[in-house]
């Protein structure tokens, strides 16, 4: 044997780095489920299936392409209990040349590969991840010598550089960069949104279903109604699907949030783009082609692509730029544990109750349901970052820690003191009641910061405003807010304090 190559659980590409240059006849591809990585956190339950399922169908194409694979399955009695294990074996079994594998999204991961060579004895080639636009160097290149990152300024360099929605002549298409002001109407029903995209699961997901309720049963979630799409040519028909049905209305309605509705217009493709299903910079270029064709606005397919060039790309680089530390950031010095409602559900607050209840049953929920629901009252309680990091890896099926670190630690919970947002994403409940109709299904009152029916969110807002004066005062983005708050009489500005300390002391009863 030449070389093992190691593919990871969300590198399921045929593009992969590591196969270039591969030798089909005499290279041995590993792939493995391992309790190490199936465990280290409450990984969703639908979040296993889909991944154990997708590397199982990858494997499945790999050998059926002529490529030798050592296919490892879970079982927790397995004797290889973790990657090193299982390369270890390989390793003294057949004494290869090298390892090859692509870089991995996760620093945990990244740093234990990095020391392989030293404690397996062989050498270990860990190769550049090419299925994004931006390398690691390039982003830190840009961000070299900034105070402060604006992912904004990012984004137009990738415009460029890709030349998605670039005129001929450079300059973006509709004459602006940025078309996120026409993307904020509330959904009162109509149009009507788009069935989601389904897949019924064949014998290889029903065996992993079998397998995730028999050994992680008290995993979050449920398996129940899986329908994600687990290869290439089905995450491909899942795109189709968006760009036909969702997208001409995904513009329009990317920031509203429904009562009745758990995917609205939402493209449901970040599972695919972030395990190697779909390419991103394919998936922008059919999407940008939908608005060539007339079949989509330019509101709804600039700020598609936005996440994806944009956003996916900028908090990636700020993850490998800042990373080990970055983790450990808690600027605002949060220190209150996750309410325990963030796993059951149970709470009368309408928009947490459908936002957790979503996830619970589809391990997803979309970016307003994340930074505006769940994320901001974490904001507003002063959750410590750790606990709220770790719920979102655990219990959405796209996330991976390249990605959910910097949305949740920097964009929901400011906890690197602005690095990554100009400002705290911090919201009363008014802004829920704009965006979504779930406060008329609601127990708590909207109209009201005080009294026991009120709606904790404001209070708890004002609580927020006022404790962290010192850290957002001279914020420019802030300054309307603390004029609005010393506007307020003083009586009723004890009233509303004293409402959030009770909340604040009393999470669990909400």
């Amino acid at each position: 044997m030449a070389n093992l190559i190691l593919i990871l659980g969300d590198q399921l590409s045929h593009q992969l780095s590591a196969f270039e240059g591969a030798d089909k006849d005499n290279d041995r591809v590993v792939m493995a489920e391992v309790h190490d990585e199936a465990s280290y956190t409450n990984h969703h339950k639908k979040k296993l299936v889909y991944i154990f399922s997708a590397m199982r169908h990858f494997a499945g194409e790999l050998a059926q392409q002529g490529w030798q694979v050592h296919y490892q399955r879970y079982h927790p009695d397995n004797r290889e209990q973790s990657l090193e294990a299982v390369i270890s074996k390989l390793a003294a079994e057949h004494n290869p040349e090298k390892l090859i594998t692509t870089e991995c999204g996760e620093w945990r991961l990244h740093s234990q590969i990095s020391q392989w060579h030293e404690r397996i004895g062989m050498a270990v080639e860990i190769r550049p991840d090419t299925r994004f636009v931006s390398h690691k160097q390039e982003f830190a290149d840009w961000a070299e010598g900034r105070k402060q990152l604006r992912m904004e300024f990012f984004y137009r360099e990738m415009r460029k550089k890709t030349g998605l929605l670039m005129t001929p002549e450079g300059k973006p298409e509709g004459g602006q960069w940025n078309f996120d002001s026409d993307n904020r109407k509330k959904w009162s029903g109509k149009p009507p949104a788009p069935a989601p995209f389904r897949i019924e699961p064949d014998s290889i997901t029903r065996e992993v279903v079998q397998l995730v309720e028999k050994h992680f049963p008290d995993h979050f979630g449920t398996t129940e109604d899986f329908h994600f799409a687990v290869t290439a040519d089905q995450a491909q028909a899942a795109l189709e699907h968006f760009i036909d049905f969702a997208l001409p209305c995904f513009g329009d309605y990317q920031d509203a949030l429904s009562d009745h509705e758990d995917w609205l217009f939402h493209s449901i493709l970040s599972p695919y783009l972030n395990t190697g299903l779909l390419d991103p910079t394919d998936v922008c270029q059919a999407v940008v082609q939908a608005w060539y064709a007339g079949r989509a606005p330019l509101n709804a397919v600039e700020g598609f692509i936005r996440q994806i060039i944009g956003w996916r790309e900028f908090v990636r680089g700020i993850y490998w730029l800042l990373m080990p530390g970055y983790a450990k950031e808690n600027r605002l010095n949060n220190q209150r544990s996750l309410p325990w409602f963030y796993w059951t559900g149970e709470t009368k607050m309408r928009c947490m109750h459908k936002a957790i209840d979503a996830t619970a049953r589809n391990a997803y929920a979309h970016h307003i349901q994340r930074l505006m629901v769940t994320g901001n009252f974490a904001l507003l309680a002063g959750i410590h970052p750790e606990d709220i990091c770790d719920w979102y890896l655990a219990v959405y099926i796209d996330a991976f820690d390249w990605v959910e670190l910097p949305n949740t630690l920097g964009m929901v919970m400011h906890a690197d003191g602005g690095y990554l947002g100009s400002k705290p994403y911090a919201a009363s409940g008014k802004y829920i009641q704009r965006m979504s109709d779930h406060c008329q299904n609601c127990h708590y009152r909207v109209q009201d910061a005080t009294g026991e029916k009120a709606c904790p969110f404001n209070a708890l807002y004002w609580h927020f405003i006022d404790r962290h004066r010192d850290d957002f005062a001279n914020n420019p983005r802030m300054a309307m807010m603390y004029r609005n708050w010393d506007k307020q009489p003083d009586e009723r500005r004890r009233a509303i304090l004293s409402r959030g300390e009770w909340l604040l002391a009393n999470l669990e009863e909400l």
